[in-house]
């Protein structure tokens, strides 16, 4: 933030083109368990799904293409042990989550 007034920054972020992310009810009946699961991770999880709608491309996220029978689909980390996996339709600036969970838990 170094050189930019506070303001200076919003309104470079109101300028920043963001996501709309897409729950569905099978996701959030996912996120509910993992939360339940997880209670300690509320905090992060919230924290990623907020930056994946600002820029889905910050390197905190290391949005990644999955390969295999998950091509289609992208993932994110929470953190070095959870992701998120998401179908990324970048055209229409939209994300849906699909899964959450341990890397083992989401593949």
């Amino acid at each position: 933030m170094a050189g930019f007034a506070k303001n200076q920054w919003k309104s470079i972020l109101r300028e920043l083109p963001v996501a709309e992310i897409i729950y569905t009810e099978s996701y959030t009946k996912r996120a509910r368990k993992f939360i339940k699961k997880h209670p300690d991770l509320l905090s992060q999880y919230g924290k990623t799904l907020k930056l994946l709608e600002i820029n889905p491309n910050h390197p905190s996220l290391r949005l990644h293409r999955l390969h295999g029978k998950f091509s289609e689909l992208y993932s994110v980390s929470i953190n070095i042990s959870y992701r998120i996996c998401i179908d990324f339709i970048i055209e229409d600036d939209k994300i849906i989550p699909v899964d959450v969970g341990s890397h083992d838990e989401v593949y």
